[in-house]
């Protein structure tokens, strides 16, 4: 299967963010710091990507959604959502990213 390079960035956001404190993006020059939201203490970080700004957010494994049982079964799942639009964009389940409207 083919990877873009969006894609590429996408899997290393949510392979730091599930992982670490910060997560280091190279090509956009960034360093972020890993916060902690909501009642459920998730991970979030905003980062920019092609001159848009995004957010990696931790899936509640508390949702009664598909993406929430996987999380709850021990899978890392990360939703990325567009900060403008507020619309979620592409989701990574161990690392594999489905891309939203594709």
């Amino acid at each position: 299967m083919f990877v873009t390079d969006k894609q590429r960035v996408l899997q290393s956001v949510a392979a730091q963010l599930m992982n670490g404190d910060v997560v280091a993006l190279e090509e956009e020059g960034q360093e972020l710091r890993v916060k902690r939201v909501g009642s459920g203490r998730l991970r979030m970080v905003q980062f920019k990507l092609n001159g848009r700004l995004f957010e990696a957010i931790e899936q509640n494994r508390e949702k009664p959604s598909r993406w929430g049982k996987l999380a709850c079964e021990k899978h890392q799942v990360v939703q990325f959502r567009d900060v403008v639009t507020r619309k979620y964009v592409a989701v990574s389940v161990d690392g594999e990213i489905t891309e939203y409207g594709r």
